[in-house]
């Protein structure tokens, strides 16, 4: 809180930007122009580094000076002065709860409510409370607004009925070039148990990020009868859709800007938010692998092992050990990673080549002119390119190598072209040079 002095000062400031403006009738038009002309100059404000006044602050400095004179421009001390205003971990999940579980409750209501049942005297803050519920989506009055749609709760009773995924902005990490890059992190939860089959955050959101993350997931935990996703662009492509019909699952897209049909995958990400990243150090966000790391740790560490609300106080791991007895497990029989794989169509060039993600591969002639499907793992480029032609696996692509083929024999007779027959004698001019030489030496 600013000391009297600065205060005084902060208040002299204000009167001289509005002194012009004091007995100029109310109402009378012009007067925006005026605010909008001020806020255009650069100012030394006292106990700030802003040099700017928006025309809006200006005009409720000339409001406050019209109802209560010189001393209504001087800094207002905080309302909420005394009281705590950093909130607990467990009394903001607290709050949380109790506003999910009422959500008609005032901000006032809701501290009632979380005062009686904490332990002690807790001071809260309605503003803070309030940015607290808003920063989580609980504030939204469209969320709680009658409606004809049916959004009764729901809940399965056995483990791997259904998934639900979603993904959530992560902490900036550091690159192989050692640039800062967004992460993001992509989760499934499972509906019955709360358990995270897996989660891993990402230098992206899409397909590609998101289906090793369900490959991981069906391997910890098996196949799920519903994955139930959003309409965002990383569940929308025809790829997902294939892997799942070849995996058995029902793929079912939430109804577009309704949220809260997510709303167990919604609490586990406010859980990450509030217990793993204030906790993460800067040697966690050094790379990619470092922080999936401390992910996994605390997930199975900690979240897994701990008491859950929503599941009567019962862990996820004990939830799940009672109620997976029908979990589909990956068979020897089911080629996984031959399902995950990504398929896209190429044209063989006349140089026998095709171009892959910026890289050029190299394929039997004999495909030279027609179309193909490669199959690919685009997280795990040392796996290789397959090639396919008509429904059957030909070869694995190799990638040019330039300059071995400076060195290639070239001739349009080749065994690829044509497998059934043998390559054409040396030219004719080749056989009389060397019988030439022959007869020389003799």
């Amino acid at each position: 809180m600013p000391n009297d002095e600065t205060r005084e000062r902060v208040a002299l400031f204000r009167y001289g930007l509005i002194a012009d403006l004091i007995h100029r009738p109310e109402g009378e038009k012009g007067l925006y122009s005026l605010l909008r002309a001020k806020a255009e100059r650069t100012y030394e404000i006292p106990g700030s580094q802003r040099t700017h006044v928006a025309p809006e602050t200006i005009r409720d400095w000339l409001a406050a000076y019209r109802r209560g004179g010189f001393d209504a421009l001087r800094p207002q001390p905080r309302r909420d002065q005394g009281r705590v205003r950093a909130i607990p971990q467990q009394i903001a999940d607290l709050l949380c709860h109790v506003k999910e579980q009422s959500p008609t409750l005032s901000v006032g209501a809701v501290i009632e409510r979380v005062q009686a049942e904490a332990e002690g005297e807790l001071q809260l803050a309605p503003a803070t409370v309030h940015r607290l519920l808003s920063r989580h989506g609980l504030m939204d009055k469209k969320r709680h607004d009658p409606t004809s749609k049916d959004r009764r709760r729901f809940a399965f009773d056995r483990a791997g009925e259904l998934w639900m995924s979603d993904v959530m902005h992560g902490p900036a990490i550091t690159t192989d070039n050692r640039r800062k890059r967004k992460s993001y992190l992509i989760g499934l939860i499972d509906d019955a148990t709360r358990v995270v089959p897996f989660a891993a955050f990402a230098l992206s959101e899409n397909t590609a990020a998101f289906l090793p993350v369900l490959e991981q997931a069906i391997l910890r935990r098996g196949v799920p009868k519903r994955l139930y996703v959003d309409n965002g662009a990383v569940y929308r492509s025809n790829h997902l859709a294939l892997v799942c019909a070849k995996l058995g699952t029902t793929l079912i897209h939430a109804r577009p800007y309704q949220p809260q049909a997510k709303g167990k995958q919604e609490r586990w990400f406010r859980t990450v938010r509030m217990q793993l990243l204030p906790a993460l150090t800067s040697s966690d966000t050094q790379d990619l692998n470092t922080l999936n790391r401390r992910l996994w740790t605390w997930v199975e560490g900690e979240y897994h092992m701990s008491p859950h609300r929503g599941l009567d106080g019962e862990t996820p791991l004990d939830r799940w050990t009672r109620s997976a007895q029908d979990v589909r497990l990956v068979g020897p029989e089911c080629d996984l990673e031959d399902i995950f794989l990504f398929e896209l169509k190429r044209k063989v060039q006349r140089d026998r080549t095709i171009s892959l993600q910026g890289v050029v591969y190299e394929v039997d002639a004999s495909l030279v002119g027609e179309t193909v499907t490669l199959r690919f793992d685009p997280s795990r480029r040392e796996r290789g390119v397959d090639v396919y032609f008509k429904g059957r696996k030909i070869e694995r692509a190799k990638r040019v190598d330039l300059y071995a083929n400076c060195f290639v024999r070239r001739d349009h007779t080749t065994k690829a072209l044509h497998p059934d027959r043998r390559l054409e004698d040396p030219p004719r001019g080749l056989a009389l040079r060397k019988l030439r030489r022959d007869r020389e030496e003799k």
